[in-house]
């Protein structure tokens, strides 16, 4: 008889969910190696001193209220053929199902000191504290290298906390991946009334110092002062114990199917570490991000648990702060998009409330379709109040394959301090700019019932 029903490697978000939904079902245990399981996306604000970074841990009840049982060991290998784990504890672990869920790990690129003492990536509990504490030891400067999410909400942190900050990134504008050039026009100059220096276009070629990071220089010849430097250029799926194991290991993580089966009887892998397609394009794709991760553990849950249930791919929505403007996208970028597809771009701006209204901020959007059929693939929103909202919505109509004359008959709701007018919304109103684009002959159509 197996020690587990289900026996889970990893602790971090896909682990958890899944344990919330079969632990009560299914004798289930997770492995964790870490103290406790991250909101990795709130960590940015704890280094602020916005919240405590207590507050940035998951409580471990979420995984034992649910029925199943928390181990704090650290997996060393495994025997898929005799169905054991064996931990660095010297412990083993017998299962009659295997879920992967290990994450990934940050990539430090191999630069020349980049071994240095100040010299850190920002994904752990471990990162988080020490950067906490090179702060807290009065360092003047910082240099965070990578203009995502992460890179751009952490330099606003480091700035917030009187450290000289620093962002570098190759890209010529922050938020590459999310947006696109339009769309993030005018962020560099926020990111700088905020007080932190930018360094677009640029690329890291040393860290120097005696045993400390000192300075960094770039490319370019031009040297920056720093005692501390991050990196937040990505991830890469932790998957080093299975290597040479007959596990079947793309480039970007472990291989699996809709369901989430590996190519190992009995075996599955969920989250970070795995290797998916993009729900739009069919293509593998990047998606390391927690709102996939969940998703995953709850299909893997439901086909553990007898109901079939297929994973549709990554869609990638995500969202950020900068300053005061809040930003977000989802599917392809305009950019990315073009390289695949024959590709138009719409376009809508109004205000989040009616505009007679005191509390009325701009809000623009940018949808991306293609020409051949009108398909929907991404869109970006930019605004002065939160925009998830607006990004979910693009994303359930990517996801489902809506056109532009879909979203044409989109249903919505509109209150004075809550929407613009009745008469217009921002989908619609996008939408209505790219059936023009996609068939001139309509323009007239469009315009009288403007009117």
């Amino acid at each position: 008889m197996k020690d587990y029903e289900v026996l889970v490697i990893g602790g971090g978000p896909a682990a958890m969910t899944l344990a919330k939904y079969i632990g009560r079902e299914m004798k289930t245990a997770l492995i964790r190696p870490e103290d406790h399981s991250m909101i990795y996306c709130a960590m940015p604000y704890a280094v602020e001193g916005l919240l405590d970074p207590t507050k940035t841990m998951k409580s471990d009840s979420i995984v034992t209220d649910s029925g199943a049982e928390l181990i704090r060991d650290t997996v060393l290998a495994v025997d898929f053929e005799d169905q054991r784990a064996s931990c660095i504890s010297g412990k083993t672990y017998s299962w009659e199902r295997l879920v992967i869920a290990t994450g990934a790990e940050p990539i430090l690129p191999p630069i020349p000191g980049s071994e240095l003492e100040g010299v850190t990536a920002f994904k752990t509990e471990e990162d988080m504290q020490r950067i906490i504490d090179f702060v807290d030891s009065g360092i003047k400067d910082a240099v965070v290298v990578g203009a995502g999410a992460i890179g751009v909400e952490l330099s606003q942190a480091l700035a917030a906390k009187k450290v000289n900050t620093t962002l570098v990134d190759m890209a010529v504008t922050v938020l590459p991946n999310l947006l696109d050039s339009d769309m993030a026009a005018g962020l560099s100059e926020e990111l700088r009334d905020q007080k932190v220096q930018l360094r677009l276009g640029s690329k890291i070629s040393a860290v120097k110092g005696e045993s400390r990071a000192e300075e960094v220089q770039l490319e370019n010849g031009e040297v920056l002062p720093a005692q501390l430097v991050v990196f937040a250029v990505g991830t890469r799926a932790k998957t080093d114990i299975f290597a040479d194991s007959g596990l079947e290991i793309a480039n970007d993580g472990i291989v699996v199917d809709s369901t989430m089966r590996t190519n190992i009887d009995q075996v599955y892998a969920i989250g970070d570490c795995v290797s998916f397609h993009s729900g739009i394009t069919g293509e593998r794709s990047a998606g390391k991000l927690a709102t996939n991760a969940i998703p995953m553990a709850r299909v893997l849950a439901d086909n553990l648990l007898g109901r079939r249930r297929e994973y549709r791919g990554f869609f990638n929505g995500a969202a950020t702060k900068i300053g005061n403007i809040f930003a977000g996208g989802t599917g392809l970028t305009e950019a990315e998009a073009g390289k695949r597809y024959d590709t138009i771009s719409s376009s809508a701006e109004f205000s989040t409330a009616f505009p007679i209204m005191p509390n009325a901020k701009k809000v623009s959007l940018k949808l991306i379709f293609d020409r051949e059929n009108g398909r929907l693939l991404g869109g970006q929103v930019r605004s002065g109040e939160p925009v998830t909202d607006k990004v979910d919505q693009i994303t359930m109509a990517v996801q489902y394959g809506l056109s532009a004359d879909d979203l044409l008959e989109f249903s919505y709701s509109s209150q004075p301090w809550q929407s613009f007018y009745p008469a217009h919304n921002l989908l619609v109103k996008a939408a209505e700019e790219a059936v023009r684009q996609l068939d001139p002959r309509r323009d007239t159509v469009l315009n009288r019932a403007r009117q």
